[in-house]
């Protein structure tokens, strides 16, 4: 399970060292693509493997399927750590993410989001002004 929240500078290369904590469950390749809320979502190889089979299952004649299958898989890539701990995040993610310096990866159960720091900081605010509404709804899942 992924957990915590760490802070890293990406270099102008791209290049961004991934907590030493979350490296060993995401391996030495994993995948990265967009995610939701304007961050990036990063799955080890057998997560992505599972979520594979779930979006395969997504039927072909609804649009919105069809939308949010290309949407995430197009701009996947598999990712594999240097010597430093680093990955190359591809120009296309940086900007989804406005990736540009300061950013926040976050363990969130079964992978791990990268995000801009500001980005990271206004959706924490928010979450935490409405958290208690938050909380209420979550009955409705069996929380």
């Amino acid at each position: 399970m992924f957990m915590g929240e760490f802070q890293h500078n990406i270099d102008a290369k791209g290049r961004l060292i991934v907590p030493s904590k979350l490296r060993e469950q995401l391996g030495e390749k994993f995948i990265v693509t967009r995610g939701l809320d304007g961050c990036l979502f990063g799955y080890p190889m057998t997560e992505w493997s599972n979520l594979e089979q779930k979006l395969n299952e997504m039927p072909l004649s609804k649009k919105d399927a069809r939308t949010f299958v290309r949407f995430f898989y197009s701009a996947a890539t598999e990712c594999e750590l240097d010597k430093q701990g680093r990955i190359n995040i591809p120009q296309t993610l940086r900007q989804h993410a406005e990736l540009d310096k300061e950013c926040v990866i976050t363990g969130v159960a079964n992978r791990i989001e990268i995000w801009n720091q500001a980005k990271w900081q206004a959706f924490t605010k928010e979450a935490e002004e409405n958290f208690d509404d938050i909380a209420e709804t979550m009955v409705d899942f069996g929380f």
